[in-house]
């Protein structure tokens, strides 16, 4: 790389003795002696430049090229960096993605079996509110049924009570020494009422 800096500077060296002798030219009177350089001011300036260009080849030019090729893998290694952590994110996302699909198929089969749960004690309580129902509907007609034959045995009593209260007034005499014409006069007047009510 040095050795390419030199050759430059030498072809650009050689490019500036070549000058045409134009420019070494005599004063003329058309007024571009300003332009033109003149041999004795010429000469000692290229020779500083000269000079110049290689104390610049040889001191300054290796620390330059050094910090250009240091920068320019810096921003190389920061490229393959950049590369590197945009490829990371990109995975992170798609895991993220991943988690978040799962975290919301796991919310949705939690919600379906809620409400398979809900639906399941939902029939189970109408069917244990059915039962309940027919348990209290069967009980309330056992109920009227005892109730009905209560009042049903109360009232031939009581009809038994009055019939023989009237039997004693209408045939006129006393049934109340003779016990077994009582069961038979009682008997046959149920068995008359009951017949009327079938």
């Amino acid at each position: 790389m040095k050795l390419d800096h030199i050759r430059m500077s030498a072809a650009l060296a050689a490019a500036a003795c070549m000058v045409p002798s134009v420019a070494f030219a005599e004063e003329t009177s058309n007024g571009a002696e300003i332009l033109i350089p003149k041999p004795a001011e010429f000469i000692p300036a290229l020779v500083i430049f000269l000079i110049i260009l290689a104390l610049l080849c040889k001191f300054a030019w290796p620390p330059v090229m050094a910090m250009l090729e240091k920068r320019e893998k810096t921003i190389e290694d920061s490229i393959k960096e950049a590369e590197s952590t945009r490829e990371q994110a990109a995975e992170t996302r798609r895991q993220a993605d991943s988690v978040i699909a799962d975290a919301r198929r796991q919310a949705s089969d939690i919600v379906l079996a809620a409400r398979s749960d809900a639906e399941k004690e939902r029939a189970r309580i109408v069917a244990g509110a059915h039962a309940e129902a027919e348990d209290i509907i069967s009980k309330a007609h056992d109920r009227a049924d005892d109730e009905l034959q209560r009042a049903y045995a109360s009232a031939t009593d009581s009809i038994a009570k009055v019939s023989v209260a009237v039997a004693s007034k209408i045939v006129g005499e006393a049934l109340a020494d003779d016990p077994e014409k009582q069961r038979e006069l009682i008997k046959k007047y149920l068995a008359e009422v009951g017949s009327l009510h079938a």
